[in-house]
């Protein structure tokens, strides 16, 4: 029997997956990684959409079957026990501190791409973002579902329209150049663009608020991926094109550079309104998952009882809240020690792998058949990917290793106890 209210239906499913997958990624990864490979990253984004596939059909199978609130850490519970659960739950809130600043960074760097804004007045806009996100929080799911459809909306209908004004592809573009010796920038450039698929984790924490999650939750996170992935190697086409990219501020400007080519003062404006938006819709299914891993955790006694309540709609408030909190006060950290946003992703994307492996690896145990196969491969996918990040994934490797620790420590501490 579901803890949570069921109310997301196919469509309102998809919507959430592909703006959470589009958000942050969209208007900022297409350039980091044509700056990394050249035209080589068209490549590399079919390559990861490709390894991307099997993670998500394991994810769709086993969300299928286990629809919880817990999300990956609760798979993984149910494949290697409690402590491994409470381990990579703690691994996955350790995100907060390097990718929600790094996911707002973005968000407000599209109205200081119109705007002169000076620090207060970005980490103000931050924070009025989190509160946002914390008065549609406290709605039913099905109210996010509906806003974030109409961002994807919007992201698309955007994409579609500078295609159009741009009269994409140019001949000077091929759609997919041949490789040559640019086949070995392509491990920097997947490096980066994991960011963009980060997600899928996430949204596993809503499979519980399905009202049919056997059909519906495996068809939106394919539908959600596909859409997403198609989305990313359009606009890298148009990057590409117009040559917006090559160092870290046109890296970082690159649709406000490519809309005022083709639309002049309006375009600017039309881009910082839609990136923030796309930014927002992000954000918001991270937030409401972290809140859904945190109540689920409480509701089974693993933190603080007080955190397991839910307000008049079904949805867990005080986790929530928290959640918010601790976001506000990362901005004001990233914000004071001036992180970069490039720095903060590739950190955060060594937690994200580490939970993505772990899961697949949770799927050969706990799934059968084909779905074991593609589970195994979608393990030795995310192993090759760990592999790309290379030192970046050092944070996310020491962090699992000290919670360990701790929890070792822990469990002798509380064994030395029961025997005195």
């Amino acid at each position: 029997m579901s803890r949570l209210n069921k109310e997301l239906g196919l469509g309102q499913g998809v919507a959430l997956l592909s703006t959470s997958l589009l958000g942050t990624g969209i208007f900022v990864v297409p350039a980091l990684a044509a700056s990394a490979a050249g035209s080589a990253s068209l490549w590399a984004w079919l390559i990861l959409i490709a390894l991307v596939l099997p993670v998500a059909f394991t994810f769709a199978q086993l969300g299928r079957r286990f629809p919880h609130a817990g999300g990956a850490p609760h798979l993984i519970g149910l494949a290697f026990g409690a402590r491994s659960e409470r381990l990579i739950a703690l691994l996955f809130l350790a995100v907060l501190p390097v990718g929600l600043p790094a996911a707002l960074n973005i968000g407000t760097g599209f109205w200081q791409a119109v705007l002169p804004l000076n620090a207060g007045e970005v980490l103000l806009i931050q924070l009025a973002t989190l509160g946002a996100m914390l008065l549609l929080g406290q709605r039913p799911p099905r109210a996010s579902g509906a806003v974030q459809a109409l961002i994807a909306v919007a992201i698309i209908g955007a994409v579609a329209l500078i295609w159009w004004a741009g009269e994409l592809p140019r001949a000077s573009q091929p759609l997919l150049p041949p490789l040559g010796a640019d086949w070995a920038r392509l491990p920097a450039a997947l490096g980066v663009m994991f960011w963009c698929f980060v997600g899928i984790e996430a949204f596993t924490h809503l499979g519980e608020e399905f009202r049919n999650p056997r059909r519906d939750f495996p068809l939106a996170l394919l539908l959600g991926v596909l859409l997403a992935g198609l989305v990313y190697w359009a606009f890298s086409v148009a990057v590409l094109s117009f040559g917006v990219y090559g160092d870290a501020q046109r890296d970082a400007t690159a649709l406000p550079q490519l809309m005022q080519q083709l639309f002049g003062e309006r375009g600017r404006w039309l881009v910082a309104l839609l990136g923030y938006l796309a930014c927002f819709a992000s954000i918001n299914v991270y937030v409401q998952g972290f809140a859904r891993l945190i109540w689920s955790l409480a509701e089974e006694g693993k933190l603080p009882a007080r955190l397991a309540g839910r307000n008049r709609h079904g949805v867990p408030g005080p986790a929530l809240l928290l959640v918010v909190a601790v976001c506000a006060l990362c901005a004001a950290l990233a914000q004071a020690l001036q992180l970069s946003v490039d720095d903060l992703i590739r950190y955060a994307n060594g937690n994200f792998i580490i939970v993505y492996l772990l899961s697949m690896a949770a799927g050969v145990l706990l799934l059968r058949g084909l779905w074991r196969g593609v589970a195994a491969l979608a393990t030795l996918l995310c192993l090759l990917v760990l592999a790309a990040l290379g030192r970046d994934a050092l944070y996310a490797l020491g962090l699992l290793a000290v919670l360990t620790l701790i929890a070792l420590w822990r469990e002798r501490r509380a064994r030395r106890f029961s025997r005195g």
